[in-house]
């Protein structure tokens, strides 16, 4: 699946406004994938999972720089997250579907913080681009 130039397009301009508040997001967008997919703290047994706290609001950042460098590589996003899905699938060994669960997440936060700009063509093409993203990191597991 790839992104037309339309998607990019609004995925890059929403991206330098979600960029600006790229630590909360990340840190709601956790707090929100563990409030409704409790089975995905599983993951965390050594962080302090409390809303806010220093580690989430440190992993919700380290999220959102990923997402970034996805953006920023939006013609690679393959090249940009191997390392990552590397990470994820040999060492981490993640369920691939908590991908997805945090794609959704993240969604509902941008939309959340950002309403006015997120159009219908603005979800589907976050929608799109979070697939792909999530279609990247599962790569290694295939």
């Amino acid at each position: 699946m790839s992104l037309t130039k339309a998607e990019r397009t609004i995925i890059t301009s929403m991206w330098s406004k979600i960029s600006t508040q790229a630590d909360t997001i990340g840190t709601e967008a956790l707090e929100r994938l563990f409030a409704s997919y409790p089975q995905t703290k599983t993951y965390f047994p050594h962080f302090d999972l409390n809303p806010g706290s220093a580690q989430l609001r440190a992993h919700g950042s380290k999220v959102l720089a990923a997402v970034g460098e996805a953006v920023k590589s939006i013609d690679n996003i393959a090249g940009a997250l191997s390392k990552l899905s590397e990470l994820h699938a040999y060492i981490l060994r993640v369920d691939p579907v908590n991908f997805k669960l945090l794609s959704h997440c993240l969604l509902v936060t941008v939309a959340l913080h950002f309403p006015a700009d997120f159009t219908a063509d603005a979800h589907a093409a976050w929608d799109k681009f979070l697939s792909v993203v999530s279609s990247v990191l599962t790569e290694k597991y295939r």
